[in-house]
């Protein structure tokens, strides 16, 4: 267990060191910097102000020496600070953290909840209206766009029914009531997609497990059917489960930004494209990087999570 945990982190520090100097190369793609963003597009200023404002930056340094100055900032621990608010990186993604995180455990915990129970629904009704139905539910769910979706939730449920207040975003330390109804919507909005993926491999799974010799002979016993489904069906189909399900989380993460954006939810998400658009290159380089790591350290949280859900399992 020792020596994999060691090999896994090495392959994660390779892969965000080359994530590095991929998010650091293609920020420089996009047209424009910092400096014509405080200037504005209407604005008249000298080329000394502009080159003035461009060496306070260090913009007017080649860009192997901008990025090895950044990589020593993070060799040391500092993510850098915001050229644009002047607060350290770090601080501004610890006071956006909970508001996304909030967001995808709920919708994880939704994708579950909905995902699994519509694929062993399926796949115990197979051929059946239930099973026509869910498959095409999942169709769907994998079809629509999340930036849609979310306008269509917020115009059915917020301005036509009336059910959901207008986005005005309360912390769950000041009124959890009204902080978890403003929060249905995107975490629906955001789990649509990972509840159909979750659906559709739950339903392969649990046909393959239904199939075998050790659930006919569990049928035979006389073992209730709940039994048979929850505790020997799908306990033996949880990994290929868990594995999508950890994905999922990772794709998740990644969608916050456009649900967040939607919603206009405080989140990582929206302080990520804030700072694309402002071209905050320490900001946006840092986060896409600790959302990168994030993501690296579920997905290692899952595969640890393996040897608990199957004792077979051994990691040398």
């Amino acid at each position: 267990m020792t020596r994999y945990l060691l090999v896994r982190l090495y392959s994660m520090a390779l892969t965000l060191l080359g994530l590095t100097l991929l998010v650091f190369l293609m920020l420089r793609l996009v047209p424009g910097t910092v400096v014509e963003q405080m200037i504005g597009a209407d604005a008249i200023a000298s080329p000394a102000m502009v080159a003035q404002l461009k060496r306070f930056f260090g913009l007017d340094q080649p860009w192997y020496v901008q990025y090895g100055r950044w990589m020593g900032q993070l060799a040391h621990g500092d993510l850098g600070t915001s050229w644009r608010t002047g607060k350290p990186v770090l601080s501004l993604i610890l006071e956006r953290l909970p508001v996304t995180l909030e967001l995808t455990c709920l919708a994880v915990g939704f994708s579950l909840l909905i995902g699994i129970a519509a694929g062993i629904v399926s796949a115990t009704r197979r051929d059946g209206p239930l099973d026509n139905v869910t498959r095409i539910g999942t169709l769907l769910g994998l079809s629509v766009p999340v930036f849609w979706q979310g306008t269509m939730l917020i115009l059915f449920f917020s301005l036509y029914l009336r059910w959901m207040p207008s986005v005005v975003w309360v912390d769950f330390a000041t009124s959890p009531r009204a902080n978890l109804t403003i929060m249905v919507l995107p975490a629906i909005c955001l789990g649509t997609a990972a509840a159909a993926n979750i659906a559709r491999t739950t339903r392969a799974c649990m046909l393959d497990v239904l199939r075998s010799e050790y659930i006919r002979t569990a049928t035979a016993k006389g073992l209730a059917t709940g039994a048979v489904i929850l505790k020997h069906a799908l306990r033996n189909a949880l990994i290929p489960i868990v594995t999508v399900a950890g994905l999922q989380i990772g794709i998740l993460l990644g969608g916050a930004v456009v649900v967040e954006e939607v919603f206009t939810l405080p989140g990582i998400g929206r302080l990520v494209l804030w700072s694309i658009y402002q071209r905050d290159y320490p900001l946006t380089q840092s986060t896409i990087l600790f959302i990168a790591a994030l993501f690296m350290m579920i997905n290692l949280a899952v595969d640890l999570l393996y040897s608990w859900l199957d004792p077979r399992i051994r990691y040398s």
